[in-house]
């Protein structure tokens, strides 16, 4: 990072953006759940990098601060953009009759029969019939406006699935509106594809599956429409064979795996994981301890989603406890879909630490670091030399503040490569 000097000494680094006084800046480097908290800190951005982090006397000494931007951190809290390892952002419609209409109702079949009396369909298939009715400009439009949303609370790197297309080109569309969001948003936009959803209406599984396999993978990778693969691997939907074939045939095509697992029964998905290597397994609910072990040595990052079983009442909560002690590394994520729509990672946070007994200190690891571990990203998740100056200052004196300010948004701005992106302080104030 350092620049030639003409007189051939070195010189150096330049700064363009200086973030000085904050009160408390959260690394999340070193020991996994640990913030790495730094007290009265600067931070050093050169372009899109981040140059030096400590204090202002190492900072100057390391960069040349004359004449960069400032911003005045004092009384605020930097922490990295959160990276959301787990989300279905791109969908049409919405499910919320039958989500308003579970609140009050202790049997999931008379809410089905009600809404089916209204002309409403219920369920996945229901978004795969909505979405399959949206042109690209109604997809495009929608997601975006939920991917804003996401920003402002703090997001800077999203993963996006497939999985509510379930044909060849409606799975494709999905994808192509992934790259249009990351070409048209601040925020990086990684895909995977999710065909292994569930199974269409409209052809036999075993011609499903042959499709996944023959047309859709070689297609999606031809394109080169994702870097993951993932599968649905539970009760009534993939079963383990099925979704190794899968797998096994997207990772051949340059895709890595990813998989739902043990979400609503324990059927091996777990295994498999660990078996394959998976860049993450998600969802966790079923899983046993032994198996956690297991990938936990096999190095596989858990993707939990508080936010997924609130809003499905889910009768088994994952054990995150369990999970951290038997090493597994974990990240947090929205799971943003018709069934859970959840753009902010701080309320996922405070539910993983009311609920899971997490930590305000395990929860932004896992919702920065963690989350940049679940994508197989090493740039970014932590404000270290070297890394993405992908950063969001919170207004607030401690970090603590983030789990303790129920449905808020602490976020005053946002950074995306070294750029302020959102600055809900400056509008605040007019």
């Amino acid at each position: 990072m350092s620049q030639a000097d003409p007189t051939g000494d070195s010189a150096r680094p330049r700064a363009d953006l200086v973030i000085r006084d904050a009160s408390q800046v959260l690394t999340c480097a070193g020991v996994p759940y640990e913030v790495g908290l730094l007290e009265n800190a600067w931070i050093a951005l050169a372009g899109e990098i981040i140059a030096a982090v400590g204090s202002r006397e190492a900072v100057e000494a390391a960069v040349d601060c004359a004449g960069a931007e400032v911003i005045d951190a004092r009384g605020r809290v930097v922490a990295p953009g959160f990276v959301d390892s787990h989300t279905h952002l791109v969908f049409g419609g919405s499910r919320v009759e039958e989500y308003a209409a579970k609140m009050t109702a202790s049997d999931p079949a008379a809410v089905r029969a009600m809404l089916e009396e209204r002309g409403l369909k219920t369920g996945p298939m229901a978004t795969v019939e909505r979405t399959r009715a949206c042109s690209a400009a109604e997809l495009l439009d929608s997601a975006a406006a939920r991917l804003a949303g996401m920003l402002a609370s703090g997001t800077t790197t999203v993963e996006s699935k497939s999985g509510y297309g379930l044909s060849t080109e409606s799975e494709l569309l999905l994808l192509e509106t992934n790259r249009a969001l990351c070409q048209s948003s601040p925020v990086d936009v990684l895909s995977t594809f999710l065909g292994a959803h569930g199974f269409p209406e409209d052809m036999a599984r075993d011609a499903y599956l042959g499709c996944l396999i023959d047309d859709m993978i070689p297609r999606v990778a031809a394109a080169g429409l994702a870097e993951f693969a993932d599968v649905w691997c539970d009760d009534g939907y993939y079963t383990a064979a099925e979704s190794r074939r899968i797998l096994v045939a997207a990772r051949e095509a340059g895709m890595e795996p990813k998989i739902h697992a043990d979400a609503y029964s324990y059927i091996g998905a777990s295994d498999l994981a660990a078996d394959m290597g998976a860049v993450s397994v998600d969802h966790l609910n079923y899983t046993p301890r032994s198996v956690m072990g297991a990938l936990a040595e096999a190095g596989v990052v858990g993707v939990i989603m508080p936010a997924l079983d609130f809003a499905v009442k889910h009768p088994r909560p994952f054990d995150a406890r369990a999970m951290i002690e038997e090493g597994m590394t974990l990240a947090l994520a929205t799971d943003i879909c018709p069934g859970c729509w959840a753009e902010s990672q701080q309320f996922v946070m405070a539910l993983a630490c009311r609920s899971y007994a997490m930590s305000a200190s395990e929860a932004v690891w896992a919702a920065t670091r963690g989350g940049a571990h679940a994508l197989g990203l090493h740039d970014r998740g932590s404000v270290t030399p070297g890394q993405l100056a992908d950063l969001q200052i919170w207004g607030v004196p401690t970090f603590e503040h983030v789990i303790y300010r129920l449905g808020g948004n602490v976020v005053d701005q946002v950074l995306k490569r070294g750029r302020v992106v959102v600055d809900r302080a400056l509008k605040a104030g007019g």
